[in-house]
C-alpha cells in the first residue's frame, strides 16, 4: 500500500496545486521522451556510420581478394578511400600491403583472423600500435591458394562526430527540457485562468448576491460546460430558495388568521365570562384549530415531496381501481361512472390523498353532482358541475398558496396547497394532471404510468 502519511512523497504531492503537478508531469514526460529520443538517434547513427565504413571496407578487400586469386596483386596496393589492406600468403606472411601499412606485423593474429571469418564481422582494434591513430575496424577475407585479406578503416571521425553529438544532446536536452517546462507552465496557467476566474466568482456569490452567476469563457470547451452546468445549478438554487421563502412567508400569513381567531375568542371569553355562550366558542375555536391542523398536514406533505426530490416514499404496485373505489364511497355526492382495473407503481397513500384532495375541491363546488371515471390506460378524471375556472387561471391554481378571487376557491377551510399536492405527487409518480372545461364545471384529468 502507498505510503499517506503527512509527511511522504505521496501526500506531499497531493497538497500540490493543479498547476504544478500538471506542469511537473508534462515536464517529466517531455524529458523522458527527449532522453529516449536521443539514445535511439545516437545508437542509430552510431550503428549506421559504423555499417556503412564497414561495408565499403568489405567492398575493398573483396576487389583485393578478386585480384589476390588473379595473381595481379601489385605493391603498394592502391584504394581510393584510405583503407588499409594486408595480403597474407598461406604461412602467414605478409605479401602485399597499401602504401604505408606494416609489412611485418598483421592488424589481426591468428585468433583473431578465426574469429573474424567465422563471425563474418568486422573486427574493432586499436590502430596505435600499428602507427595508425584512434580504432581500426578490420574485415577479414578468405582467398586461393590459402591467401588472406585484411582490410582496415579508421573510426576516429564516427568516433569524433558521434562524441560531438553526444555533448550537443547533453546540453541542448536540458535546456529543451528547461525551456519546455517554461512554456507547459505559462500553458497550463492560462488554461487554468478560466477556473481561477470560476474559482473568484464563487467566492462574491454570498446570500446578500444570490442572483450573481460564475463568469462563462468564451471558448466552448470542458470549462464553459462547467460554468454553464453551474450556472444552471445556481439558478435552480436560487429558485428553490425563493420557493422556500415564498413558502414559509405565505405559511405565516396563513397561520397568523386562525391563530388571530382563537386568541380573539379566547380574549373576548375570558374578559366577558358571564355572557359568554361557551359551547359557541369552544366550536369556533375547534374549527379554527382543524384549519390549523389541515393547514400543518399540507405542509409537511409538501415538505415530504420536496425532500424526496420529486420521487414517491415507495415504488409498488398499486391498484389504483381499489384506491378509486375507496375514496368515491366516502362521498354521497360522488358517482362513479367507470372504473377499469389499473396497476401503477406508486405509493398508495400519496395516490389515496391526490384523489381525496380533487374530490374534496369538487365537492365543496359542485352544484348537484360529482363523476368519477377510471380507464384502463390509467387515465382518472373527476367531474363537477360547478362554477368552474376561468381558461387563464387553470395552470395557475396549481401553484402553492393560490386562491383565486371566484368564489371556487376562496372557501373558508382551504389554504391554496391541496392543488399544489396534487401536481407535485402526480409529476413524482411519473404523471400529469391538467383541468379542463366540463362545460358546465370543472373536470381534472390525471394521467398516470401503467404498470406492465
Amino acid at each position: 500500500m502507498a505510503d499517506r502519511s503527512p509527511g511522504s512523497p505521496l501526500a506531499w504531492w497531493r497538497r500540490q496545486g493543479l498547476r504544478f503537478r500538471l506542469s511537473a508531469v508534462a515536464v517529466a514526460v517531455l524529458a523522458l521522451a527527449l532522453a529516449l529520443s536521443a539514445w535511439v538517434l545516437l545508437s542509430v547513427l552510431d550503428r549506421t556510420l559504423m555499417a556503412t565504413v564497414d561495408e565499403g571496407t568489405r567492398r575493398q578487400a573483396d576487389v583485393v581478394r578478386v585480384a589476390a586469386d588473379s595473381g595481379t596483386l601489385t605493391t603498394p596496393i592502391t584504394t581510393h578511400d584510405g583503407t588499409i589492406v594486408q595480403v597474407l600468403d598461406a604461412r602467414n606472411r605478409i605479401t602485399h600491403v597499401t602504401y604505408g601499412a606494416d609489412r611485418l606485423v598483421p592488424l589481426l593474429d591468428a585468433a583473431g583472423r578465426a574469429r573474424a571469418l567465422e563471425s563474418g564481422k568486422a573486427v574493432e582494434v586499436d590502430g596505435r600500435p600499428y602507427a595508425v591513430p584512434g580504432f581500426l575496424h578490420v574485415v577479414v577475407l578468405r582467398a586461393d591458394r590459402g591467401q588472406t585479406v585484411l582490410a582496415a578503416r579508421s573510426i576516429s571521425e564516427i568516433r569524433t562526430s558521434l562524441g560531438t553529438a553526444g555533448r550537443v544532446l547533453t546540453v541542448g536536452t536540458p535546456a529543451l527540457v528547461v525551456l519546455l517546462a517554461v512554456a507547459s507552465w505559462l500553458m497550463i496557467g492560462r488554461t487554468l485562468r478560466p477556473i481561477a476566474a470560476l474559482r473568484r466568482g464563487a467566492a462574491e456569490i454570498t446570500h446578500t448576491a444570490r442572483s450573481r452567476r460564475l463568469p462563462v469563457p468564451a471558448s466552448r470547451d470542458e470549462v464553459h460546460s462547467l460554468a454553464t452546468t453551474l450556472n444552471g445549478m445556481l439558478a435552480r438554487l436560487e429558485e428553490a430558495e425563493q420557493r422556500q421563502r415564498a413558502l414559509v412567508s405565505d405559511a405565516a400569513h396563513e397561520l397568523r388568521s386562525p391563530l388571530a381567531s382563537i386568541r380573539l375568542q379566547l380574549e373576548v371569553a375570558l374578559g366577558h365570562p358571564e355572557g359568554q355562550d361557551w359551547q359557541e366558542t369552544a366550536e369556533g375555536v375547534l374549527e379554527d384549530t382543524l384549519r390549523l391542523s389541515r393547514l400543518a398536514e399540507d405542509l409537511l406533505a409538501l415538505a415530504r415531496l420536496d425532500e424526496r426530490g420529486g420521487v414517491p416514499a415507495r415504488r409498488e404496485p398499486v391498484d389504483l381501481d381499489e384506491v378509486v373505489r375507496r375514496a368515491a364511497d366516502r362521498y354521497a355526492e360522488v358517482r362513479l361512472t367507470a372504473c377499469d382495473p389499473v396497476v401503477v407503481r406508486g405509493d398508495a397513500l400519496d395516490l389515496s390523498r391526490v384523489l381525496t384532495n380533487l374530490l374534496d375541491n369538487a365537492v365543496r363546488h359542485t352544484s348537484s353532482k360529482v363523476e368519477v371515471a377510471l380507464t384502463a390506460g390509467g387515465v382518472l378524471t373527476v367531474t363537477d358541475d360547478g362554477p368552474g375556472i376561468p381558461e387563464q387561471d387553470r395552470e395557475r391554481v396549481f401553484n402553492r398558496f393560490t386562491r383565486l378571487d371566484s368564489g371556487r376557491s376562496r372557501d373558508e377551510g382551504g389554504a391554496g396547497l391541496g392543488l399544489a399536492i396534487v401536481r407535485e405527487t402526480v409529476r413524482a409518480h411519473g404523471g400529469t394532471v391538467v383541468l379542463e372545461d366540463a362545460a358546465p364545471g370543472l373536470r381534472a384529468v390525471v394521467r398516470l404510468p401503467v404498470s406492465r
